[in-house]
Parts: structure tokens; sequence; C-alpha cells
């Protein structure tokens, strides 16, 4: 895919990362990193060449890779923060979808562990805003993860359950990665050891916010 028209947050001779937009495929880039749900915006780092690549994938393989996700989840979730730690394989039943099994599950067989971090950063009447620190990068995890706490992202068309409440001008699943650390090579130009890059909400989501805000503070005058 063309470089034109991205929103570069750091380049180097090894490295690009780019502020992906939502409704872009992460598999249209070459020697891309890692994945992002085509309708999950945020950092996605490419790879410079094929030795690099391995490099950096390497380091999401080894858990050694930190991010950090803003979600927006249906519902009020009960803890301030927690730990969701399951199986997860793809469902036999929709093969777009992955499902979480219990390891006493004989259907569980070779699945893969999961785990994810949370935190309420805030609560709306039927939305909570969490910031998600996923420890392993499972396909769809952190979707189906809040699926399974009965808390589906909001605007989520796969995950989501019948019926489900919609904010106003969402129009995707509100996810965005805002945060990922890594070591870079040897030798690069910028400064030595790990590097951080952040992310902030794109428009889309920020106007969604800012609706939520104003509801809840109309309702807290009313009180």
């Amino acid at each position: 895919m063309s470089q034109v028209n991205l929103d570069i947050l750091y380049e180097d001779h090894h490295l690009l990362v780019i502020n992906k937009p939502v409704g872009i495929n992460a598999d249209d880039f070459e020697r891309r990193v890692h994945r992002l749900d085509k309708d999950t915006s945020g950092i996605l780092l490419l790879a410079k060449n094929d030795e690099d690549l391995k490099f950096f994938q390497k380091q999401f393989k080894e858990r050694k890779v930190k991010k950090k996700y803003l979600a927006l989840v249906s519902g009020n979730l009960k803890n301030e923060k927690g730990k969701i730690e399951t199986l997860i394989g793809r469902s036999p039943k929709n093969r777009l979808k992955q499902k979480i099994y219990l390891p006493f599950e004989p259907a569980a067989l070779g699945k893969r562990t999961a785990i994810t971090e949370y935190r309420v950063l805030k609560r709306f009447k039927e939305y909570t805003l969490v910031e998600v620190e996923p420890k392993t990068g499972r396909h769809h995890q952190i979707r189906c993860h809040f699926a399974y706490l009965g808390h589906p992202l909001a605007g989520d068309k796969i995950y989501g359950f019948k019926n489900q409440p919609v904010p106003e001008g969402l129009k995707r699943h509100f996810l965005h990665a805002t945060y990922l650390k890594i070591k870079l090579p040897d030798g690069t130009p910028a400064k030595a050891g790990t590097r951080e890059f952040q992310s902030e909400l794109p428009e889309d989501l920020k106007i969604v916010l800012e609706k939520l805000n104003e509801e809840k503070e109309r309702r807290e005058k009313i009180k």
C-alpha cells in the first residue's frame, strides 16, 4: 500500500510507525509487524526489511511489547480493574469469530492462552471507558474477552449482543491502539534502548465521548 497521506508517528531505517485510520486493513501493508482489525484505529508498526520484521515480531511473540488500548464497553463493569485469562480459538459456528474455551472442555485442546488486563477510566449511564492492556496478542482478543464478561465493545457488529445500544454517532466498534513500547535494533538513529509511541483518540471517537460527557453532565445537574 502507498504510504501517501499516512499519519507517520516515527520513522528510521528499521521501522515505520503509523497511526492506522479506521477502515484500512493492516494486512494491506507490507511487512506489518502485528495486526489491528480493520475497524480498530491506532498505532501500527511496519518493518523496513525482512530481518527487522523478525526482530520486532520476536518481541511480540515473547510478550516483551507493552501495548495499551482505549475501549468503550457496553454496560457498567463491576470492578475498577481486572484481569481476564482464558483459552481462545476460532468459533466452529462462525469462522469470523473467536470463542472462549474453558480448560476442562474437550474442545479446549490445542487452544491458546489469552490474557487481558484493564482498568476503568470513566463510567457513563450505559457504557464504561476502559484502558486495556493485552498481555497476549490473540486475534480479536479484546473484543472477545469483553463479550465474554457480558460487556462487549460499543458498536461491535460481530461480538455485540442483540439489540445492544450504540452511542450516538458511533459507526464502528470503539477500540483504539493508543500506546506501544518496543525495543529498537542496535544502531538505530533514535535514542538507544526502548521507544514509546502514543496516539490520541481519532476525531470520530472523541465526538462520541464528548456527547456521552455532555449527557452525563446534564443528568448530574438535574439531580
